[in-house]
């Protein structure tokens, strides 16, 4: 899959501007706060309804604008899609395919496969767990894009159910209280349980790919792994169960020790949706006394970890600034691998896109990553100066000025 072309109106710092792509190697270059990054936000916007940079849509519309509209031009060998997607600030979002009716937003998901590297990526190793379920979520999406609403029905439930909580903190816990929590604890562990699932089936797919990735882009002398840890394991007993909820309650995922985790780690893995539920319900039951306290729920894929290892330390804490970057690369890397594997069996090969990432990197790994990544069928590359581009990347030069495009360098 390539993009072919590229229009914006109203995004970020455009009022409108058009960009001509295609195959190979695209490399972007104008001076920093120019617009480069938001052209790439939006292609990697279009692909997962999100950015890389903010966490709402506010700052996407340019300033003053009600609207902002995203148009691309995608190919998949001889076929050819065009989406549209329209971002309001007092609405829902639209999207539209083809140019046939409105439908909503996320229903364009799956359409256009991106994976993004960029600066902001260093969180996925130094930030906090939110940083890597995000990571986590949004590859899944983009593979399987009903989970979209899986994410949305689970975001849906806890919001009400941390409400449910709260109110119950603030004032005398009834009847009426625990009859409604209990309905609401049966939605979230559905829901939970079929995150979680999907999340777990993910992250064993991602493991091999990421220390491939890993090795690759450094001396080999240190293996790279992730290990998902699950808020239910606070409350698993060594069987693989649950211990009677009376007899204790839920423990926070980051206050299990990693070595602990293994074995009930693969205990999940091997149950499915129904039995999680179940476990979800009884680990609810468990930790009911303190969710009470504190009014928020202490248990399900909210608060979950993906733990990156390098050897037998944590990356977080332990891991050097080189390698903290190679751990932020070997996982977009991932994500690629893990869509070129579904790509053979009938999906899209992902666009690559590199926003001012080898501005941050020292020669070794710009060679190295640029090696990588040449083959791929389309690849986006930003870059203040031209001298921060590999020699490996060699392909068409477009200059950005302020507003819009210049043309080919």
């Amino acid at each position: 899959m390539y993009l072919e072309h590229l229009s914006l109106t109203d995004f970020r710092s455009y009022a409108q501007v058009d960009l001509k792509l295609g195959p190979g190697v695209t490399v972007l270059v104008g001076s920093n706060g120019i617009g480069k990054t938001n052209l790439m936000e939006a292609i990697g916007y279009l692909a997962n309804l999100s950015s890389h940079r903010v966490s709402s849509d506010g700052p996407l519309l340019r300033f003053g604008t009600e609207r902002a509209m995203i148009r691309a031009k995608l190919v998949r060998g001889e076929q050819s899609t065009i989406i549209e997607l329209e971002i309001n600030a007092n609405r829902a979002n639209r999207g539209r395919i083809n140019r046939g009716n409105p439908v909503r937003a996320r229903d364009i998901v799956g359409i256009c496969h991106t994976v993004l590297f960029a600066p902001e990526d260093l969180a996925l190793v130094k930030g906090d767990p939110s940083n890597r379920r995000r990571f986590l979520d949004e590859l899944l999406v983009s593979l399987i894009p009903r989970h979209a609403a899986t994410r949305s029905d689970y975001d849906r439930v806890l919001k009400q159910r941390n409400a449910l909580l709260k109110s119950a903190r603030s004032g005398k816990f009834t009847a009426a209280h625990e009859a409604t929590l209990e309905v609401w604890d049966q939605h979230m562990a559905k829901a939970g349980a079929e995150l979680l699932h999907a999340r777990l089936e993910l992250v064993e797919r991602l493991r091999p790919h990421l220390n491939s990735a890993y090795a690759q882009l450094t001396d080999g002398s240190r293996e790279a792994d992730a290990q998902y840890r699950s808020t239910i394991q606070g409350v698993l007993d060594d069987d693989g169960g649950l211990p009677d909820p009376a007899a204790g309650s839920a423990v926070a995922a980051d206050t299990v020790p990693a070595a602990a985790t293994a074995g009930t780690t693969e205990a999940l893995r091997s149950l499915s949706v129904e039995e999680l539920s179940d476990r979800y319900i009884q680990a609810f039951a468990a930790s009911r006394r303190k969710e009470l306290e504190r009014g928020i729920s202490l248990v399900g894929p909210h608060r979950d970890e993906l733990e990156l290892m390098l050897g037998e330390a944590p990356a977080k804490g332990y891991a050097s600034h080189g390698e903290t970057w190679s751990m932020c690369l070997a996982l977009r890397l991932a994500s690629y691998y893990i869509m070129l594997d579904d790509a053979i069996t009938g999906g899209s090969a992902p666009i690559l896109i590199l926003d001012d990432v080898f501005a941050e990197l020292d020669v070794q790994r710009r060679r190295k990553l640029a090696a990588i990544v040449a083959g791929a069928e389309q690849v986006l590359v930003t870059a203040a100066v031209d001298a921060d581009i590999p020699e490996e990347l060699a392909g068409r030069r477009v200059r950005v000025v302020p507003g819009g495009i210049d043309g080919e360098g």
